[in-house]
């Protein structure tokens, strides 16, 4: 029996989040494959593989010390998801841009895990947290909504100094008066890819109209893959003017407001993707 280890962050644990690899791993385990999940680089088992599963935008260095003592490993080569490190799109101020403008969080998942984990560490970044948490949303480090404006001349001031924020070129693909957004997620050799179409600018799981799947995989996204050494994940990205823009690369992806049902199918077919690494 192969035996698979899952580390995650030990702030966040495994079942806390509706998690895409915890469905996976239960099919996984229904396929007599052994799982571990371990909480923190503290909890070492003999295993076949280990899968890097921390929910942060930068991979902790005792996290990826940890998961090189194992003999195959997914996803320990990334260290960094930042928007700063994967876009392409970055506005700076005063560089001349005159389009729309959106501004994030630099952190993934609008901030919000990594603004936890701050709250849980020493007291000083407690604190520091607790009050940024209470100032107006251009200064805080994480945001409940991403605003567009229409020119850079637009973005408050203190957006462009406050290292949490990013200022990107908005860039969204239209079709038939909708907002499209594309999602590819893959392991290993296994992948889905789909079209969600919106009415909102902002494309997310519970504003989605419809879905179109099977939809063909750039190859200049399968190349920004394997530029950042991605073996699990997801990417977000849209097609403008034939050009691939990634909005997000996320590698502890979830299941958002979609149920366990709806996506059984996508479940099942990247399951067979850890037949690759065993």
């Amino acid at each position: 029996m192969h035996h698979i280890a899952i580390i995650v962050h030990k702030h966040f644990p495994f079942d806390n989040i509706r998690y895409l690899l915890r469905e996976i791993a239960e099919i996984w385990q229904n396929d007599r494959l052994r799982v571990s999940v371990l909480n923190g680089p503290d909890n070492y088992v003999d295993a076949d593989l280990a899968i890097l599963h921390v929910n942060m935008t930068v991979a902790p260095e005792d996290y990826l010390e940890f998961i090189r003592r194992y003999p195959v490993t997914i996803n320990s080569s990334i260290r960094d998801i930042s928007k700063r490190r994967i876009s392409s799109n970055l506005v700076r101020r005063g560089d001349g841009y005159r389009g729309q403008i959106v501004v994030k969080t630099n952190n993934n998942c609008r901030g919000a895990c990594d603004s936890e984990n701050a709250a849980k560490g020493p007291l000083l970044k407690k604190y520091t947290n607790s009050l940024r948490c209470r100032l107006p949303w251009s200064w805080r480090a994480k945001l409940s909504e991403y605003p567009i404006f229409e020119s850079a001349d637009q973005v408050p001031r203190a957006v462009w100094h406050n290292p949490d924020l990013v200022v990107e070129k908005f860039l969204p693909e239209r079709s038939n008066g909708f907002y499209c957004l594309r999602t590819w997620v893959f392991l290993g050799d296994k992948e889905t890819n789909s079209i969600a179409y919106s009415n909102e600018p902002i494309v997310k799981s519970y504003n989605i109209v419809r879905f179109e799947k099977g939809v063909e995989i750039p190859d200049e996204l399968r190349k920004m893959r394997r530029d950042m050494a991605f073996d699990y994940g997801k990417f977000d990205y849209a097609i403008v003017d034939g050009r691939v823009i990634l909005y997000d690369a996320n590698w502890t992806p979830s299941l958002g407001s979609l149920s366990r049902e709806q996506l059984l199918p996508n479940i099942l077919l990247l399951a067979e993707g850890i037949r690759a690494y065993l």
